[in-house]
């Protein structure tokens, strides 16, 4: 068994509910959900002119490997009914691959660590609750002291852990 960290993410409809459904669908597909972190409202970066974003992350074991757990999330977003529609606009469910073990992949479909991860606040804060002592495999780095460089991005918590 592998241990993987997601992150998941909404911004469309009931966000709540959508995270909800999404973490009963990892439960059910292969995957035994171990942990749940506190819920975060963030705002969106990047594209901006979209509501604000409920994000989570769960920690889950699996028999999958990175590729067979990347097709399974996305199969949960399209039965969550999520459209491909601009990059980085508005989503009824995004679950992110944030590490597998201490694996590295680079491929074009899949980059685990995800490439972002020590950029996003909205990521670490949630994680940090989970496993501030995780170290990046490539960087060496502790989530808590990822965490400590954004610092200064917006995030705050809905005091909700769902």
């Amino acid at each position: 068994m592998k241990t993987a960290y997601l992150a998941l993410g909404s911004n469309v409809g009931d966000r709540d509910t959508n995270l909800a459904h999404a973490r009963a669908h990892l439960a059910a597909q292969d995957m035994r959900v171990t942990r749940v972190s506190s819920v975060y409202e963030t705002e969106p970066r990047d594209v901006t002119d979209q509501p604000w974003f409920l994000n989570q992350v769960v920690e889950v074991e699996t028999e999958l490997f990175p590729r067979q757990l990347l097709s399974r999330t996305q199969k949960i977003e399209r039965l969550m009914g999520r459209q491909p529609t601009r990059p980085k606009g508005p989503r009824t469910i995004d679950i992110d691959i944030l590490f597998y073990g201490q694996a590295i992949v680079d491929t074009p479909s899949l980059e685990i660590p995800h490439p972002r991860v020590a950029d996003r606040r909205f990521v670490l804060e949630p994680l940090a609750e989970l496993a501030p002592d995780l170290r990046h495999p490539a960087t060496r780095r502790t989530v808590r002291e990822m965490l400590a460089q954004v610092a200064h991005q917006k995030v705050r918590s809905t005091g909700f852990s769902l």
